[in-house]
């Protein structure tokens, strides 16, 4: 395998295993094999289902707006913002009027994300 598969674009997201993960949320996930990336786009005004997994995961709000909702309190996030979610901490999005562009890195990676399809992974 040359190192050149190894190397993507935030702009062309078809290398990526495509994940509708609620209605207005897609998300198109890149796995290593530790962690993982999953670039999420998130349409004006659309809701994530509250949600937690045993993995870690960062994020950061790549353009957009956005409430995140974690451990029961919604945090305003804009451009720039990134987070900490530990592992089983309930969380969750609103996109904003803007929508939002949001990237999350996993570790360990997600088995359940490693594959296409719908919803959040199952515990």
């Amino acid at each position: 395998m040359s190192q050149k598969d190894n190397f993507f674009n935030i702009n062309y997201l078809s290398k990526g295993i495509s994940r509708t993960l609620t209605k207005g949320l897609k998300a198109s996930i890149f796995p290593g094999e530790q962690a993982m990336v999953s670039v999420v786009t998130i349409d004006p005004n659309s809701r994530g289902n509250i949600h937690d997994h045993p993995e870690e995961q960062w994020s950061i709000l790549i353009s957009g707006n956005a409430i995140r909702i974690q451990g029961g309190e919604e945090i305003q996030v804009k451009e720039g913002d990134f987070w900490f979610t530990p592992g089983g901490v309930s969380h969750g999005v609103i996109g904003g009027n803007k929508g939002a562009l949001i990237l999350d890195f996993f570790a360990p990676a997600r088995e359940e994300y490693k594959r296409p399809g719908k919803g959040y992974a199952q515990k």
